[in-house]
């Protein structure tokens, strides 16, 4: 092969031209593209860790936001249980109140009956005997052939019935 006999002759400027590329490339690489990619990485790490500190920022902000809602939503809760229980005293006392005033109404009524009551079954036993006073009387003089006068028939039957 032809071109394996002349590399003894050409090896040393091909060696040059390796090196020259390489340092060109080298150069433009590290000199040139590295920088940018570097200043680039730094930028968005930059950008990251800021992103990171606002993120935190915002979550502390947002748990001191919710503990104060918390705070506000258990004051809330507390004075709506209180009112609750206010308005079930009031409603209670204002129940009980009326219980009272219809309790009294109905006592009342309920006297007013008694005392009718009372009234009627009186005036009734003073019916009672003196029409069993008659009849005791009429039952004498017809059975025994006797008369026996109003005063002593109606202490007669008082007598039998208060036993």
């Amino acid at each position: 092969m032809p071109q394996l006999s002349q590399l003894s002759q050409v090896y040393l400027s091909q060696f040059l031209w390796l090196a020259i590329a390489l340092g060109f490339i080298f150069f433009v690489i590290a000199r040139g593209m590295v920088p940018k990619i570097q200043a680039t990485v730094e930028a968005r790490e930059q950008q990251i860790a800021g992103d990171l500190d606002a993120a935190q920022k915002a979550r502390l902000a947002a748990d001191e936001t919710e503990a104060a809602w918390r705070s506000r939503m258990d004051s809330a809760r507390a004075d709506a249980a209180r009112i609750a229980q206010e308005a079930k005293a009031r409603s209670g006392r204002d129940s009980e109140a009326k219980v009272k005033a219809a309790a009294d109404k109905i006592n009342l009524k309920v006297e007013s009956a008694q005392g009718k009551i009372r009234d009627a079954v009186a005036s009734a036993r003073a019916e009672i005997e003196f029409v069993a006073a008659e009849a005791a009387q009429e039952m004498v003089r017809r059975v025994a052939d006797l008369t026996v006068n109003k005063e002593e028939a109606a202490a007669a039957v008082k007598a039998e019935l208060n036993v």
